[in-house]
């Protein structure tokens, strides 16, 4: 049998029940869509986490106080609210690791922050002139914090696009709190600077965010000489690790520890914690895909299930073809190419309607979603292989029939 007419034969067949023919390919819709929107929600989150961890800086080390913890898929934490690093701690580095590019200290905390009778609860990271080179953030207007004002403990702030919306209006500019005074924890300070939109949410929204010199911050804030985080920017990726160890080493003889399972400190380094967050977005878009997969199946056991359907009911037509001289081979070919056709079909309607619900997730904010073609040339090629593998042992049947009991069968 040509080609030509074996595709025209399977036409005919599944026209000849438009409405069981259409459900079953709905099934197949559904699950290749599903796997679809899964698995690009799934990138789209791997994606998204990745690029807010480095738009935080580039070949980053960062120095926490507190013994490190390990959790689940090697992602590691600072301890507690530990004490233990102090300006010198980072003035020592400067000077002693030579694969460091720029240092910028930290001391962080929460304050209610108050602008006439606005007010808003945000995070005030007391910093070095040096923050905007170590963490890539940039100045919209005005300017950042500068040694003058680290040296005279003067109380200045450089503030970001949502504390300006929250104290000045969600109309207000940058250029509107530039000047102005705001109360941090009932103490008065001057707007210098506003930073551009970086973007985030919660409690890592970068654009929430105000920056004061942490001189300042130490004495009127916190209260403390301790840092909450020393920061490191290395010249250079292939230096990172060896970086790293000399800094440890460094602070294990200042802090005279001899054992460096004892550090009362954590050094992080950048790459590690991407690649271990990467895994564990990687793992779960595994997850989710094996998940919408389940529906995948129920959609070949329903293409199984219309295909017996169909042997059943086209028993006598099968008997007159073996009657006439088709063989086996002809029988289940054509079988197949109906389960086969069935399956493509949906799955290339499938792959359409994911990747309009991926756009729409997408568009309208909802979540980050990235489609990716392996994602679709995945799909088609898994749809086609359910077609195969649900459709082999009907087609076998029907090859098998005896065409005599065949043209019997009522």
């Amino acid at each position: 049998m040509k080609l030509t007419d074996t595709l025209e034969e399977t036409f005919l067949a599944l026209s000849a029940n438009k409405a069981r023919t259409g459900l079953t390919i709905l099934g197949i819709v559904i699950g290749i869509s599903s796997v679809i929107v899964m698995v690009s929600v799934g990138q789209g989150a791997t994606t998204s986490i990745q690029a807010s961890i480095e738009s935080t800086g580039s070949n980053l080390l960062m120095i926490t106080p507190g013994a490190q913890r390990t959790f689940g898929a090697g992602v590691r934490q600072a301890g507690g609210t530990a004490q233990s690093l102090t300006i010198d701690d980072a003035n020592a580095i400067v000077a002693q690791v030579s694969a460091v590019q720029y240092m910028a200290p930290e001391v962080s905390g929460r304050y209610q922050v108050v602008y006439q009778g606005n007010n808003t609860n945000t995070s005030v990271i007391g910093t070095g002139d040096t923050y905007p080179s170590v963490r890539n953030l940039n100045i919209d207007q005005g300017v950042f914090v500068g040694q003058q004002d680290i040296d005279n403990y003067s109380k200045v702030a450089v503030i970001g696009p949502t504390v300006v919306a929250d104290l000045f209006g969600t109309d207000a500019v940058a250029s509107d709190a530039i000047g102005q005074t705001i109360k941090i924890n009932k103490l008065e300070f001057k707007i210098v600077g506003v930073t551009v939109t970086k973007g985030g949410s919660g409690f890592q929204n970068q654009d929430d965010r105000i920056y004061i010199p942490y001189t300042t911050q130490q004495r009127y804030l916190s209260g403390n000489k301790y840092l909450s985080e020393i920061d490191l920017q290395i010249s250079s990726p292939a230096l990172m690790t060896s970086a790293q160890n000399d800094v440890t080493s460094l602070l294990l003889a200042r802090h005279n520890i001899a054992d460096a399972a004892s550090a009362d400190f954590t050094v992080q380094n950048q790459a590690d914690i991407l690649s271990s967050i990467s895994s564990v977005s990687q793992t779960l878009t595994i997850l989710l895909g094996a998940i919408a997969g389940i529906s995948l199946l129920v959609g070949g056991i329903g293409i199984m299930n219309m295909m017996l359907t169909t042997v059943t009911e086209r028993t006598r037509e099968i008997g007159l073809r073996k009657a006439i001289g088709a063989k086996a081979k002809d029988i289940t070919f054509q079988f197949l190419t109906e389960a086969v056709v069935l399956t493509f079909s949906g799955g290339v309607v499938g792959v359409f309607l994911g990747w309009i619900i991926s756009f729409g997730i997408k568009y309208f904010n909802l979540y980050q979603t990235q489609v990716s073609l392996l994602s679709i040339v995945l799909a088609v090629a898994v749809s086609a292989s359910i077609g195969i593998i649900f459709g082999y042992y009907p087609a076998k049947r029907a090859a098998k029939l005896n065409p005599i009991e065949a043209l019997r069968y009522e």
